[in-house]
């Protein structure tokens, strides 16, 4: 039977530290951290998602706001809103909600908003650092992810990893996060061919492809580690919609340790949103916190390289 990697304890843990890290600025006389989030148009989702995240700052002290713009606001107004953010030094951290409408160059949106308040790490000059190594804010997912695995993996070194799909937002930085460590690293995708071998293979799996239970029990080693990222809303056999994963969940119990869908990678996601936000406050507030470029301190780079101790 795989243990279960429970990214709901770990996200609790997490927010934990946040909320220490928020009490320890307050106390020195700075203002808590904010976190200003856009929201246009009126997905369900987004707004599912949003009012989570917006929870989440209050449970750890994090100052929120929200700005709820329709539709039909033009892409000029959502930059001219985003400027103002940028300026105002009491807002740390800008997360724009995403999908945005048709009519709105999501790009253009995340590339204005600064690198130094760009808490979700999209902006191209966060996703440079992050390839080149050289720090920046890491996306808020493949951070959980490795933190995930740095509860079961005590060295990352020189072990074989698959990457199921090559999206910006999950396939590429966890990848990167990943060689960092000095992990062996192979990116796969829809036009991967023969991907059941290479997946049997690996050591560690990392399913962020969006196909519900496409990796199956015969493609995964005995003792392998699985971070399954994909989660897909389907009909279940009682009529009633579930929440299923990438990964085949009840094939793969020959695993050494796998995530559930939900209750894995998804805490984990907001627990870190939260932390790179206190992160960029203690950057703009100039407090040495040992973060190259407003990205990852000591010793989350310590977790990545195998030469700090796994956390309890």
């Amino acid at each position: 039977m795989a243990d279960l990697i429970d990214g709901r304890a770990i996200a609790r843990q997490l927010d934990e530290e946040t909320k220490a890290a928020v009490d320890d600025l307050v106390a020195a006389g700075h203002a808590a951290p904010g976190l200003t989030v856009i929201l246009v148009g009126d997905d369900p989702a987004s707004e599912i998602y949003v009012r989570r995240k917006i929870a989440a700052c209050e449970r750890v002290g994090i100052r929120s706001s929200k700005h709820t713009l329709p539709a039909s606001t033009t892409q000029d107004a959502l930059l001219t809103l985003i400027a103002r953010l940028n300026a105002d030094p009491e807002v740390h951290g800008i997360l724009c909600q995403v999908p945005l409408p048709e009519h709105i160059d999501t790009g253009k949106v995340l590339g204005a908003i600064v690198p130094e308040k760009d808490v979700d790490g999209f902006h191209p000059v966060n996703v440079g650092r992050l390839s080149t190594g050289t720090g920046g804010i890491v996306p808020c997912t493949p951070l959980g992810v490795m933190k995930l695995l740095a509860t079961v993996v005590d060295d990352f070194t020189g072990k074989d990893v698959v990457v199921i799909g090559k999206s910006n937002i999950v396939g590429k930085p966890v990848a990167n996060l990943l060689l960092d460590a000095e992990a062996t690293v192979t990116v796969t995708h829809i036009y991967t061919e023969g991907l059941a071998e290479i997946c049997r293979q690996a050591d560690i799996i990392v399913a962020a492809a969006g196909a519900p239970r496409l990796v199956k029990g015969h493609w995964v080693k005995d003792g392998a580690i699985i971070i399954d990222v994909g989660i897909t809303r389907v009909a279940g056999e009682n009529g009633k919609d579930r929440l299923v994963g990438d990964v085949a969940f009840d094939e793969v119990q020959h695993a050494a340790a796998v995530t559930p869908v939900p209750g894995g990678v998804g805490p984990m996601t907001i627990a870190c949103l939260l932390s790179n936000t206190v992160k960029a406050a203690r950057a703009a507030y100039g407090i040495d916190t040992n973060v190259s470029n407003h990205g990852m301190d000591r010793e989350e780079r310590a977790m990545l390289t195998g030469s700090g101790a796994r956390p309890n």
